[in-house]
Protein backbone atom coordinates (compact mmCIF):
# COMPACT_ATOMS: atom_id res chain seq x y z
CA UNK A 1 0.00 0.00 0.00
CA UNK A 2 1.28 3.49 -0.83
CA UNK A 3 2.32 5.75 2.01
CA UNK A 4 -0.03 8.62 2.85
CA UNK A 5 0.31 12.03 4.47
CA UNK A 6 -1.15 10.41 7.59
CA UNK A 7 1.78 7.94 7.71
CA UNK A 8 4.32 10.75 7.35
CA UNK A 9 2.60 12.86 10.00
CA UNK A 10 2.58 9.96 12.47
CA UNK A 11 6.28 9.23 12.04
CA UNK A 12 7.30 12.90 12.07
CA UNK A 13 4.95 13.60 15.02
CA UNK A 14 3.42 16.64 13.35
CA UNK A 15 -0.04 17.48 12.03
CA UNK A 16 -1.38 16.61 8.58
CA UNK A 17 -1.43 20.33 7.73
CA UNK A 18 2.24 20.66 8.61
CA UNK A 19 3.14 17.74 6.32
CA UNK A 20 1.14 19.26 3.49
CA UNK A 21 2.78 22.67 3.93
CA UNK A 22 6.24 21.13 4.14
CA UNK A 23 5.82 19.04 0.98
CA UNK A 24 4.33 21.94 -0.97
CA UNK A 25 6.85 24.62 0.14
CA UNK A 26 4.23 26.64 2.00
CA UNK A 27 5.04 29.16 4.70
CA UNK A 28 4.69 28.46 8.43
CA UNK A 29 7.03 25.44 8.71
CA UNK A 30 10.43 25.63 10.42
CA UNK A 31 13.33 24.61 8.13
CA UNK A 32 14.35 21.66 10.32
CA UNK A 33 10.76 20.37 10.40
CA UNK A 34 10.43 20.76 6.64
CA UNK A 35 13.64 18.78 6.09
CA UNK A 36 12.58 16.02 8.51
CA UNK A 37 9.19 15.65 6.80
CA UNK A 38 10.81 15.43 3.38
CA UNK A 39 13.31 12.81 4.54
CA UNK A 40 10.53 10.66 6.01
CA UNK A 41 8.47 11.04 2.81
CA UNK A 42 11.47 9.86 0.81
CA UNK A 43 12.08 6.88 3.12
CA UNK A 44 8.41 5.85 2.82
CA UNK A 45 8.46 6.27 -1.00
CA UNK A 46 5.58 8.70 -0.70
CA UNK A 47 3.97 9.65 -4.03
CA UNK A 48 1.33 12.40 -4.02
CA UNK A 49 -2.07 11.58 -5.50
CA UNK A 50 -2.33 13.61 -8.69
CA UNK A 51 -6.13 13.66 -8.69
CA UNK A 52 -6.27 14.72 -5.04
CA UNK A 53 -3.76 17.50 -5.67
CA UNK A 54 -5.78 18.51 -8.69
CA UNK A 55 -8.91 18.89 -6.59
CA UNK A 56 -7.05 21.31 -4.35
CA UNK A 57 -5.51 23.26 -7.21
CA UNK A 58 -8.71 22.93 -9.29
CA UNK A 59 -6.88 21.37 -12.23
CA UNK A 60 -5.44 17.90 -12.80
CA UNK A 61 -3.33 18.32 -15.95
CA UNK A 62 -5.33 15.55 -17.58
CA UNK A 63 -7.61 15.55 -20.62
CA UNK A 64 -10.06 12.95 -21.88
CA UNK A 65 -10.10 11.58 -25.43
CA UNK A 66 -13.19 9.72 -26.66
CA UNK A 67 -12.92 7.91 -30.01
CA UNK A 68 -15.51 5.74 -31.79
CA UNK A 69 -13.26 2.98 -33.13
CA UNK A 70 -9.62 2.43 -32.17
CA UNK A 71 -9.43 -0.56 -34.54
CA UNK A 72 -9.69 1.84 -37.49
CA UNK A 73 -6.06 2.88 -38.24
CA UNK A 74 -7.22 6.46 -38.82
CA UNK A 75 -8.00 7.12 -35.16
CA UNK A 76 -4.72 5.94 -33.57
CA UNK A 77 -2.88 8.49 -35.72
CA UNK A 78 -5.23 11.23 -34.52
CA UNK A 79 -4.74 10.01 -30.95
CA UNK A 80 -0.95 10.07 -31.35
CA UNK A 81 -1.08 13.72 -32.39
CA UNK A 82 -3.30 14.57 -29.43
CA UNK A 83 -1.16 12.68 -26.92
CA UNK A 84 2.14 14.17 -28.08
CA UNK A 85 0.68 17.67 -28.19
CA UNK A 86 -0.71 17.24 -24.68
CA UNK A 87 2.47 15.72 -23.21
CA UNK A 88 4.57 18.61 -24.47
CA UNK A 89 2.45 20.87 -22.26
CA UNK A 90 2.59 18.55 -19.24
CA UNK A 91 -0.83 16.91 -19.72
CA UNK A 92 -1.75 13.24 -19.63
CA UNK A 93 -4.52 11.71 -21.76
CA UNK A 94 -7.26 9.26 -20.76
CA UNK A 95 -8.34 7.33 -23.89
CA UNK A 96 -11.84 5.84 -24.21
CA UNK A 97 -13.32 3.82 -27.10
CA UNK A 98 -17.09 3.87 -27.71
CA UNK A 99 -17.36 1.24 -30.47
CA UNK A 100 -19.93 3.52 -32.17
CA UNK A 101 -22.31 3.25 -29.19
CA UNK A 102 -24.02 6.47 -28.09
CA UNK A 103 -24.77 5.11 -24.61
CA UNK A 104 -21.13 4.24 -24.05
CA UNK A 105 -20.13 7.70 -25.28
CA UNK A 106 -22.37 9.30 -22.64
CA UNK A 107 -20.96 6.99 -19.95
CA UNK A 108 -17.41 8.00 -20.76
CA UNK A 109 -18.27 11.70 -20.69
CA UNK A 110 -19.74 11.21 -17.21
CA UNK A 111 -16.74 9.14 -16.07
CA UNK A 112 -14.16 11.64 -17.32
CA UNK A 113 -16.09 14.50 -15.73
CA UNK A 114 -16.01 12.60 -12.42
CA UNK A 115 -12.25 12.14 -12.86
CA UNK A 116 -12.00 15.94 -13.03
CA UNK A 117 -10.21 16.05 -16.37
CA UNK A 118 -9.44 19.62 -17.39
CA UNK A 119 -10.89 19.20 -20.87
CA UNK A 120 -12.22 16.74 -23.41
CA UNK A 121 -11.55 15.93 -27.07
CA UNK A 122 -14.37 13.99 -28.68
CA UNK A 123 -14.85 12.36 -32.10
CA UNK A 124 -18.65 12.18 -31.78
CA UNK A 125 -21.03 9.61 -33.18
CA UNK A 126 -24.10 11.82 -33.57
CA UNK A 127 -24.75 14.79 -35.85
CA UNK A 128 -26.57 16.67 -33.12
CA UNK A 129 -25.64 18.04 -29.70
CA UNK A 130 -28.79 18.30 -27.62
CA UNK A 131 -29.37 19.93 -24.24
CA UNK A 132 -28.84 16.60 -22.46
CA UNK A 133 -25.36 16.27 -23.95
CA UNK A 134 -24.49 19.87 -22.99
CA UNK A 135 -25.56 19.10 -19.42
CA UNK A 136 -23.16 16.13 -19.43
CA UNK A 137 -20.33 18.43 -20.49
CA UNK A 138 -21.11 20.84 -17.66
CA UNK A 139 -18.33 23.43 -17.40
CA UNK A 140 -15.82 21.25 -19.26
CA UNK A 141 -13.78 22.66 -22.15
CA UNK A 142 -14.58 20.50 -25.20
CA UNK A 143 -13.10 20.29 -28.70
CA UNK A 144 -14.49 18.05 -31.44
CA UNK A 145 -12.13 16.24 -33.81
CA UNK A 146 -12.72 14.44 -37.14
CA UNK A 147 -16.48 14.97 -36.94
CA UNK A 148 -18.39 17.96 -35.55
CA UNK A 149 -22.14 18.19 -34.86
CA UNK A 150 -23.99 20.69 -37.01
CA UNK A 151 -25.37 22.80 -34.17
CA UNK A 152 -22.34 23.07 -31.89
CA UNK A 153 -20.77 26.28 -30.62
CA UNK A 154 -17.70 24.35 -29.46
CA UNK A 155 -14.38 24.40 -31.28
CA UNK A 156 -13.67 21.67 -33.81
CA UNK A 157 -10.97 20.39 -36.18
CA UNK A 158 -12.28 18.47 -39.20
CA UNK A 159 -11.53 17.76 -42.86
CA UNK A 160 -13.62 19.23 -45.69
CA UNK A 161 -15.56 16.00 -46.25
CA UNK A 162 -17.72 17.38 -49.05
CA UNK A 163 -14.64 18.45 -50.96
CA UNK A 164 -13.00 15.08 -50.32
CA UNK A 165 -16.02 13.14 -51.58
CA UNK A 166 -16.18 15.40 -54.61
CA UNK A 167 -12.48 14.84 -55.45
CA UNK A 168 -12.76 11.05 -55.12
CA UNK A 169 -15.85 10.79 -57.32
CA UNK A 170 -14.68 13.32 -59.91
CA UNK A 171 -11.43 11.36 -60.27
CA UNK A 172 -13.41 8.21 -61.11
CA UNK A 173 -15.62 10.07 -63.58
CA UNK A 174 -12.60 11.60 -65.31
CA UNK A 175 -10.92 8.18 -65.43
CA UNK A 176 -13.76 7.03 -67.67
CA UNK A 177 -15.95 5.03 -65.28
CA UNK A 178 -19.67 5.47 -65.90
CA UNK A 179 -21.37 3.45 -63.15
CA UNK A 180 -19.93 4.63 -59.86
CA UNK A 181 -21.16 3.29 -56.54
CA UNK A 182 -20.87 4.53 -52.96
CA UNK A 183 -20.40 2.26 -49.94
CA UNK A 184 -20.58 3.88 -46.52
CA UNK A 185 -21.87 3.53 -42.99
CA UNK A 186 -25.18 4.51 -41.46
CA UNK A 187 -24.05 5.18 -37.88
CA UNK A 188 -25.49 8.69 -38.15
CA UNK A 189 -22.33 10.80 -38.13
CA UNK A 190 -22.04 13.94 -40.22
CA UNK A 191 -19.14 12.31 -42.08
CA UNK A 192 -21.40 10.00 -44.08
CA UNK A 193 -23.74 12.85 -45.03
CA UNK A 194 -20.93 15.10 -46.21
CA UNK A 195 -18.93 12.51 -48.15
CA UNK A 196 -22.10 11.27 -49.82
CA UNK A 197 -22.97 14.88 -50.63
CA UNK A 198 -19.57 15.24 -52.31
CA UNK A 199 -20.28 12.07 -54.31
CA UNK A 200 -23.62 13.47 -55.48
CA UNK A 201 -22.14 16.89 -56.20
CA UNK A 202 -19.48 15.44 -58.52
CA UNK A 203 -22.16 13.62 -60.53
CA UNK A 204 -24.20 16.81 -60.76
CA UNK A 205 -21.27 19.01 -61.80
CA UNK A 206 -20.18 16.48 -64.45
CA UNK A 207 -23.71 16.04 -65.80
CA UNK A 208 -23.92 12.41 -64.75
CA UNK A 209 -27.02 10.67 -63.34
CA UNK A 210 -26.87 9.10 -59.87
CA UNK A 211 -28.04 5.49 -59.70
CA UNK A 212 -29.36 4.97 -56.19
CA UNK A 213 -29.10 1.17 -56.44
CA UNK A 214 -25.33 1.55 -56.30
CA UNK A 215 -25.42 3.32 -52.92
CA UNK A 216 -25.10 0.86 -50.01
CA UNK A 217 -24.87 1.74 -46.30
CA UNK A 218 -23.87 -0.62 -43.49
CA UNK A 219 -21.27 -0.36 -40.75
CA UNK A 220 -17.76 1.09 -40.51
CA UNK A 221 -16.04 -2.29 -40.89
CA UNK A 222 -14.06 -4.18 -43.50
CA UNK A 223 -16.67 -6.96 -43.47
CA UNK A 224 -19.40 -4.43 -44.22
CA UNK A 225 -17.46 -3.18 -47.23
CA UNK A 226 -17.07 -6.72 -48.52
CA UNK A 227 -20.75 -7.47 -47.92
CA UNK A 228 -21.85 -4.33 -49.76
CA UNK A 229 -20.01 -5.12 -52.98
CA UNK A 230 -20.79 -8.85 -52.77
CA UNK A 231 -24.51 -8.10 -52.62
CA UNK A 232 -24.36 -5.98 -55.77
CA UNK A 233 -22.25 -8.54 -57.65
CA UNK A 234 -24.51 -11.42 -56.66
CA UNK A 235 -27.55 -9.42 -57.73
CA UNK A 236 -25.97 -9.33 -61.19
CA UNK A 237 -25.76 -5.55 -61.37
CA UNK A 238 -22.70 -3.87 -59.97
CA UNK A 239 -20.87 -0.59 -60.68
CA UNK A 240 -17.61 -0.20 -62.56
CA UNK A 241 -16.11 1.75 -59.67
CA UNK A 242 -16.78 2.35 -55.97
CA UNK A 243 -16.03 5.30 -53.72
CA UNK A 244 -15.87 3.90 -50.17
CA UNK A 245 -16.47 6.27 -47.27
CA UNK A 246 -13.21 5.26 -45.59
CA UNK A 247 -10.18 3.08 -46.28
CA UNK A 248 -11.30 0.24 -44.01
CA UNK A 249 -14.49 -0.09 -46.06
CA UNK A 250 -12.44 0.24 -49.27
CA UNK A 251 -10.18 -2.66 -48.27
CA UNK A 252 -13.31 -4.72 -47.62
CA UNK A 253 -14.68 -3.81 -51.05
CA UNK A 254 -11.44 -4.95 -52.71
CA UNK A 255 -11.40 -8.24 -50.79
CA UNK A 256 -15.09 -8.89 -51.43
CA UNK A 257 -14.71 -8.28 -55.17
CA UNK A 258 -11.64 -10.51 -55.46
CA UNK A 259 -13.39 -13.30 -53.53
CA UNK A 260 -16.00 -13.41 -56.29
CA UNK A 261 -13.43 -13.46 -59.07
CA UNK A 262 -13.25 -9.77 -59.96
CA UNK A 263 -9.96 -7.98 -60.53
CA UNK A 264 -9.15 -4.57 -59.03
CA UNK A 265 -8.94 -2.24 -60.92
CA UNK A 266 -9.60 -4.07 -64.24
CA UNK A 267 -13.14 -5.17 -63.29
CA UNK A 268 -13.78 -2.79 -60.41
CA UNK A 269 -11.99 0.44 -59.49
CA UNK A 270 -11.91 1.47 -55.81
CA UNK A 271 -11.22 4.76 -54.03
CA UNK A 272 -11.13 5.16 -50.24
CA UNK A 273 -10.87 8.03 -47.75
CA UNK A 274 -8.31 8.66 -44.94
CA UNK A 275 -5.02 7.38 -46.42
CA UNK A 276 -4.28 4.96 -43.58
CA UNK A 277 -0.74 3.47 -43.66
CA UNK A 278 -2.00 0.18 -45.11
CA UNK A 279 -3.30 1.95 -48.26
CA UNK A 280 0.18 2.29 -49.77
CA UNK A 281 1.21 -1.31 -48.98
CA UNK A 282 -1.68 -3.36 -50.33
CA UNK A 283 -1.03 -5.72 -53.24
CA UNK A 284 -3.04 -3.21 -55.33
CA UNK A 285 -2.24 0.13 -53.74
CA UNK A 286 -5.34 2.10 -52.80
CA UNK A 287 -6.29 5.46 -54.28
CA UNK A 288 -7.63 7.52 -51.41
CA UNK A 289 -8.37 10.96 -50.03
CA UNK A 290 -5.66 11.92 -47.56
CA UNK A 291 -6.45 13.46 -44.19
CA UNK A 292 -3.61 14.99 -42.12
CA UNK A 293 -4.47 12.73 -39.20
CA UNK A 294 -1.57 13.41 -36.86
CA UNK A 295 -1.70 17.16 -37.51
CA UNK A 296 -5.46 17.12 -36.90
CA UNK A 297 -4.84 15.60 -33.47
CA UNK A 298 -2.09 18.05 -32.53
CA UNK A 299 -4.24 20.98 -33.59
CA UNK A 300 -7.20 19.75 -31.53
CA UNK A 301 -4.93 19.35 -28.48
CA UNK A 302 -3.47 22.81 -28.92
CA UNK A 303 -6.89 24.45 -29.21
CA UNK A 304 -8.19 22.58 -26.16
CA UNK A 305 -5.19 23.52 -24.00
CA UNK A 306 -5.49 27.16 -25.08
CA UNK A 307 -9.16 27.13 -24.07
CA UNK A 308 -8.34 25.51 -20.72
CA UNK A 309 -5.68 28.15 -20.04
CA UNK A 310 -8.03 30.98 -21.03
CA UNK A 311 -10.81 29.65 -18.81
CA UNK A 312 -8.41 29.26 -15.89
CA UNK A 313 -7.24 32.81 -16.34
CA UNK A 314 -10.84 34.04 -16.35
CA UNK A 315 -12.07 32.24 -13.26
CA UNK A 316 -9.23 30.30 -11.69
CA UNK A 317 -10.39 26.87 -12.88
CA UNK A 318 -10.99 24.92 -16.09
CA UNK A 319 -14.26 25.81 -17.76
CA UNK A 320 -16.25 25.78 -20.94
CA UNK A 321 -15.05 27.67 -23.97
CA UNK A 322 -16.89 30.85 -24.79
CA UNK A 323 -19.57 30.71 -27.48
CA UNK A 324 -18.31 30.85 -31.04
CA UNK A 325 -15.32 28.50 -30.72
CA UNK A 326 -12.67 27.97 -33.37
CA UNK A 327 -13.73 26.27 -36.61
CA UNK A 328 -10.82 24.56 -38.34
CA UNK A 329 -11.63 22.85 -41.65
CA UNK A 330 -8.61 21.21 -43.25
CA UNK A 331 -8.20 20.70 -47.00
CA UNK A 332 -8.22 17.10 -48.31
CA UNK A 333 -5.81 15.80 -50.93
CA UNK A 334 -6.45 13.04 -53.46
CA UNK A 335 -3.66 10.44 -53.60
CA UNK A 336 -3.92 8.45 -56.84
CA UNK A 337 -2.64 4.86 -56.82
CA UNK A 338 -3.23 1.68 -58.80
CA UNK A 339 -6.70 0.74 -57.48
CA UNK A 340 -8.48 3.36 -59.62
CA UNK A 341 -6.40 3.25 -62.80
CA UNK A 342 -7.41 1.25 -65.84
CA UNK A 343 -4.71 -0.87 -67.43
CA UNK A 344 -3.15 0.96 -70.42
Amino acid sequence: MNATIKDIAKQAQVSFATVSRALNDKYGVRPETRERVRQIAKQLNYSPNGIARGLVKRHTHTIGLILPDITNPFFPEVARGIEEGAQEEGYSVFLCNTNWERGREDQYIELLTEKRVDGLILAPISNVVDSARERLFGSLSVVYVSNAPQNTERSFVVIDNIRGGFLATKHLIEAGYERIGFIGAKEGSLTIDERLEGYRLAHERCGRPIEERYIRLGRFTKDAGAAGIRAMIQEGDYPQAVFAENDVLAVGVMEGARALGLSVPDDLAVVGFDDIPLAAYLEVQLTTVCQPKYEMGRMAARILLEEIAAARQRNGSPGAASAGGRRVILEPELVVRRSSLRAP
